[in-house]
């Protein structure tokens, strides 16, 4: 037996929930304590010179902190003659404008969700009940036929209101983190005057405030699912949990279309800025001249923020949801052990309380100094949550479990020790440590990988988009031995739950993963909120720094939001197979091979749809800004003001119209095979889906996040070598932006949506199941 009784996981988890909540909303105070001046002086702005109206830095002198007054001596406009109050009130002004442009891009795109969510429900009850002719009697449960399980009707009504659930918290998340981001960003700008450190600490602090709050809410959320529905389910454990499944199927959707029109916002406006205003126009990045910037930092918000927000949610309900259902199926569920059927969430709870003590690490014990000290604090968080979670995994693993319990294994039974479960867990975490630290060598410039991508530039923009490539594709080996191993190991000691618990295992840390995510695009926010507000050099620098490290950690998060994809799509994929009653998936099938075959083929198709929206979009935006450069006089010479309203609704209306299709791709193709080629059709598909679309995804990711950081390595010129391919402007570094322009939608639009089409079209196939195997292969049956 189990050492937690029933009573203590009832309290453990929602307490762990709302903690995390509490955590979540101290870091964002303390963000909130960094005063930002909302009414400038009229008379001194007026009084202040610079191009496109920039103003200067964001304080007034009773704000400024001691060292920095040392500074600045008797001069009240500060260094470089700029006026402290009017900057502060640009400041302010700049992020409200983001703010409102992002807010203005999440409401309108959530209004076409809203349609899409409700009408999918529809089609989930209307399918799941239609499987049992709508039955409202109770049905001899699909594993232990001596039993009755609730009627198929229930069934479909409660996982159509599990996934408007799952959608409600994913919208929820992303618009949440959008909000804690844009209030954050000028804040961190302001900061970055009084030292590297100072803006270091704003930025992981709102980072962790987002993180906190969605990981603790979709915890919190998921378990008040479980026991609501538990309410009418019973004893019916294996019918709450296949309705359950609904949840993550709800969270995948919205995140589908958040990270594809997210993607397609930012990289529109990025693409269109760089082109025009680094290679053609010979400006500085962020530079206010230039139209598209203001459309440029919403997108960070919508596409970075929310949409990996609402990607991670997807991730963590999904894992969460295969674990359970499996488990459901095994002798926690036939036994009614409430406390081993949520290990999955006492692991979860675990993770959040780590994560709080690691945070405290990074914000207050082993402080940020300087600008060297940025990349290693990063990266002692993934190393520290790991080894502190892999101790929370034994003594959840231990208290939690029975000594020996018997599992699922397609008909069989497998005899498992709760020893074997902590291998799994520990499996999977510790393979997301080797693909973040595998990620970062291969995109931070200041290893060998992205500094040879930066040498090639001397030869030009063709060198370097292939060297770009070579990284991208070597990238790819290390990361996908260490998902093998963690498969493995899990499928060897405990079937398909130890690869959905592996899963959550590399997840338990999603906390602390999303602040280091969240981090990079807070980061470059301030960094051009620094330059359109004209605070002094060493503020740019300053963010400049912060943000190169922000690359390599959002390339990170997209590594692990793969890897993770990867095993809660095989997991769930084990969990389609068992509900759909396929004895085994036998690759010699012509069924099978034929869904193997276009499951591979799907991840290019996809990609090139998005990059293709991303190419359409971005034209557009290219031409806005050369009209603007070209018709408004003075704009090149910083004495007129550009138009920012119009691109930014170029990136909306652009990116709201191409998601649509790449998202009817991803969510019509398991509808279609299953309902007309049979649920084998179906099983090779997703197989095929999996194995292509990780290598496509990590590649794509990679390629783009070493060619970004090659572009920053000549840019910053911190090595002798990096100071002979510079400066910017010159011909190495055009060749590098070019590059960087090419990577933008690969790391930013396909790459990270390629892990969402895996696993959506493995939880979907999960959901409507029951469906293809009473009506599915209308084609193959009659052939």
């Amino acid at each position: 037996m189990a050492v937690l009784g029933t009573a203590a996981v009832e309290v453990f988890i929602p307490l762990a929930s709302l903690i995390g909540i509490a955590f979540a909303v101290l870091q964002w105070y303390v963000v909130a304590k960094v005063p930002v001046n909302t009414h400038g002086s009229a008379a001194a702005s007026a009084s202040q010179g610079g191009k496109g109206g920039r103003r200067g830095s964001a304080r007034s002198n009773e704000d400024v902190p001691e060292e920095e007054e040392e500074e600045q001596g008797d001069d009240d406009d500060g260094e470089d003659g700029i006026d402290r109050l009017a900057a502060s009130a640009r400041c302010a002004e700049i992020q409200q404008a983001i703010s409102i442009g992002a807010t203005s891009f999440l409401l309108t795109e959530y209004k076409y969700l809203a349609a899409f969510t409700s009408a999918f429900a529809a089609v989930i009850f209307v399918f799941l009940g239609s499987a049992h002719r709508f039955s409202t009697r109770p049905e001899p449960c699909a594993h232990d036929a001596s039993r009755q399980c609730r009627p198929a009707l229930a069934g479909a009504a409660f996982s159509a209101v599990a996934f408007l659930l799952g959608a409600l918290t994913s919208v929820l998340s992303g618009y949440l983190g959008m909000r804690v981001a844009t209030f954050a960003n000028a804040r961190a700008a302001l900061e970055a005057r009084r030292g590297v450190g100072d803006a270091f600490a704003v930025a992981f602090r709102s980072g962790a405030a987002m993180g906190f709050l969605l990981a603790s809410s979709a915890l919190l959320v998921l378990y008040a699912a479980v026991n609501l529905f538990g309410l009418y389910y019973g004893d019916d454990r294996g019918g709450l949990y296949e309705s359950i499944t609904g949840y993550g199927l709800g969270g995948s959707s919205v995140a589908l279309f958040g990270r594809v029109g997210g993607g397609i916002y930012t990289k529109a406006a990025d693409v269109g800025a760089d082109l025009v205003g680094k290679v053609e126009r010979n400006i500085p990045e962020d530079d206010p001249r230039n139209p598209a910037v203001i459309a440029d930092n919403v997108g960070d918000n919508v596409g970075d923020i929310a949409g990996m927000g609402s990607d991670l949610f997807g991730s963590y309900a999904e894992s969460s949801c295969a674990a359970l259902f499996v488990a459901s199926i095994s002798s926690f569920g036939t036994e009614h052990n409430f406390t081993a059927m949520m290990y999955p969430l006492l692991v979860s709870a675990v993770g959040l309380l780590v994560c709080a003590v690691t945070t405290v690490v990074a914000t207050d014990v082993a402080k940020v100094r300087c600008t060297d000290e940025v990349g290693p604090a990063l990266k002692r968080q993934i190393l520290i949550s790991t080894v502190l979670m892999t101790g929370g995994i034994a003594a959840v693993t231990f208290l939690a479990l029975p000594a020996q319990f018997t599992l699922f294994d397609f008909g069989n039974v497998k005899h498992v020790k709760n020893w074997h479960l902590f291998i799994c867990v520990s499996a999977g975490l510790w393979a997301g440590l080797v693909i973040g630290y595998v990620t970062e060598y291969y995109t931070s410039n200041a290893y060998a990988p992205v500094q040879s991508v930066a040498r090639s530039c001397r030869t030009g923009a063709a060198t370097n988009v292939i060297f770009g490539l070579a990284v991208g594709y070597k990238s790819v080996i290390i990361p996908i031995l260490a998902i093998a191993c963690a498969i493995y190991a899990g499928f060897r000691l405990a079937a398909m739950y130890g690869i959905a618990v592996s899963a959550l295992g590399m997840l338990s840390t999603i906390a602390t993963g999303l602040a280091i995510d969240a981090y990079g695009p807070i980061s470059d926010n301030a960094g051009g909120i620094a330059e359109m507000a004209g605070l002094p050099p060493r503020v740019r620098e300053r963010t400049d720094a912060l943000d190169a490290a922000g690359n390599t950690t959002a390339a990170i998060g997209k590594g692990f939001a793969i890897g993770s994809a990867a095993l809660v799509s095989l997991a769930l994929f084990g969990a389609y197979v068992s509900r759909a009653g396929i004895a085994a998936v036998d690759l010699l099938s012509p069924r099978v091979f034929v869904g193997l075959l276009a499951g591979a083929m799907l991840p290019y198709w996809f990609s090139a749809m998005t990059m293709r929206s991303v190419g359409n979009a971005a034209l557009r935006m290219v031409e806005e800004v050369r009209r603007q450069f070209d018709t408004i006089p003075g704009l090149a010479e910083g004495l007129a003001s550009p138009d920012y309203a119009t691109c930014v609704r170029i990136s909306t209306d652009a990116s709201l119209r191409e998601m649509m299709a790449p998202g009817a791709l991803v969510m019509l193709s398991p509808l279609v095979v299953g309902a007309l080629l049979g649920v084998e059709a179906l099983a090779g598909l997703l197989a095929g889906a999996l194995v292509s679309g990780v290598q496509v995804a990590i590649s794509a990711s990679n390629s783009g996040g070493a060619w970004d950081n090659a572009k920053k390595y000549i840019e910053a010129g911190v090595s002798e070598e990096a100071r002979a391919l510079g400066p910017k402007g010159s011909e190495a570094h055009k060749a590098a932006v070019i590059g960087d322009t090419i990577g933008d939608p690969l790391k930013d639009t396909s790459g990270p949506s390629l892990n969402i089409l895996i696993k959506l079209m493995a939880v979907e196939s999960l959901v409507f199941a029951p469906f293809f195997a009473a009506h599915g292969g209308i084609i193959f049956d009659h052939l």
